[in-house]
């Protein structure tokens, strides 16, 4: 290690020399270190920490603006969208009180990379498999507190001392949210930090050229110095980028419970008649579709994306394919389109419950989470009806 506490020097066996730079994604000093650390080195290979879409973010911060929700909804990529959204607005905020932009090291790094023409390599992973293998990889009774504690940041109005940026130092901009969570949830940590560390070691270990300055997150710099130092076996990038299927069991489960309800309505109108299996059908329809309808009301939606939810949820509960969020956002945001100047404010309004209701983005978020729970809960009580008919 050199004399500056953030820079790791790192010998290989082949005598190539690697200097890893650890930084805070949110500080000037940071900043400051990578250029110097930079023009001192003189490299033949840059990495950063980023993948393609981070670095498309970076270059171009404005892009986002132009996302088209509609294919967003229509490739399932909502729930990614939002986990993005979330994280995204907590560095920003964060950014804003401590005047760094966060990234703003990396993109120092990319721009120099670029102004001198050295080769640079995007070593991380794709953020958007990182966050679902995280979320695959999440116990399903985890994933209740997972959800919580991440939309809890939403109501964190703490602010950052200079104290408070020297822990940050020692966290990954990725995780400073969610380090808390691999004390609770140490499969958030494998996914997060630890996978990570692995993947990031292999790209920078296998980075052309004598002498490699490497751009990361402080809290991956010790992970990466000990995999490469001590030369430790890696596991394919492959097999870390895989999103886990979940077991047999519950697709068996979700496929069993809608066949059990059909089956038993038509038991019931075998046994008792074909009117008692009738109204059966019509409680289905109305508890389902009603407690999807109440959701939508709750969320803002349109007239149409209301009466959507009420003739889609008694179908949606018959199958574990969909559910009744996708189509419910999908007609939202056709019937009110997001306008560019809440595209612009999205990251601010998150963090402000109140506007949630006026930016129409936000809406089409509300449109698909809040039409789930109680649909879920009208069909416990059908369950329930049903149960009752035997």
């Amino acid at each position: 290690m050199s004399e500056n506490a953030d820079i790791y020097r790192i010998h290989t066996q082949d005598g190539r020399e690697i200097v890893l730079i650890g930084t805070a994604h949110i500080s000037q000093v940071s900043k400051e270190l990578v250029r110097e650390t930079i023009e001192q080195e003189k490299p033949d290979t840059i990495c950063v920490e980023l993948d393609e879409g981070r670095l498309k973010s970076i270059q171009d911060p404005d892009r986002w603006k132009n996302t088209d929700l509609k294919e967003v909804i229509k490739k399932k990529q909502l729930a990614t969208l939002i986990a993005n959204l979330v994280l995204g607005s907590y560095q920003k905020r964060m950014g804003e009180q401590t005047g760094v932009k966060p990234g703003s090291e990396l993109k120092e790094a990319v721009d120099i990379a670029n102004e001198q023409n050295i080769p640079m390599v995007l070593a991380d992973r794709d953020i958007k498999i990182t966050l679902k293998r995280t979320w695959a990889c999440t116990r399903w009774y985890r994933k209740f507190s997972l959800l919580g504690g991440l939309f809890a940041s939403i109501f964190d109005k703490t602010e950052i001392s200079e104290e408070d940026l020297a822990k940050i130092k020692e966290q990954d901009a990725l995780n400073s949210m969610m380090q808390e969570f691999g004390k609770t949830f140490p499969e958030v940590k494998q996914v997060l930090i630890d996978e990570r560390d692995q993947f990031l070691a292999s790209r920078i270990k296998n980075a052309p050229g004598k002498k490699i300055v490497a751009v990361v997150g402080a809290g991956h710099a010790k992970g990466i110095t000990g995999i490469i130092e001590n030369n430790k076996e890696l596991p394919s990038e492959e097999s870390i980028s895989v999103i886990p299927k979940s077991a047999p069991i519950w697709k068996i489960i979700g496929w069993a419970i809608p066949i059990a309800i059909i089956a038993s309505i038509i038991f019931v109108g075998y046994q008792t008649g074909v009117q008692k299996a009738g109204e059966l059908s019509l409680q289905w329809a109305l508890l389902t579709g009603g407690g999807a309808m109440l959701g939508t009301i709750i969320a803002g939606g349109h007239p149409l994306t209301i009466l959507v939810a009420l003739v889609v949820a008694p179908f949606t509960g018959l199958t574990p394919l969909i559910g009744v969020g996708f189509f419910t956002a999908l007609t939202q945001v056709y019937m009110r389109p997001p306008r560019v100047q809440e595209m612009e404010t999205l990251s601010d309004d998150v963090w402000q419950v109140k506007r949630w209701w006026k930016n129409r983005v936000t809406r089409v978020i509300l449109c698909f989470l809040c039409p789930g729970i109680p649909a879920i809960i009208g069909k416990i009580l059908a369950i329930f009806k049903i149960y009752q008919a035997f």
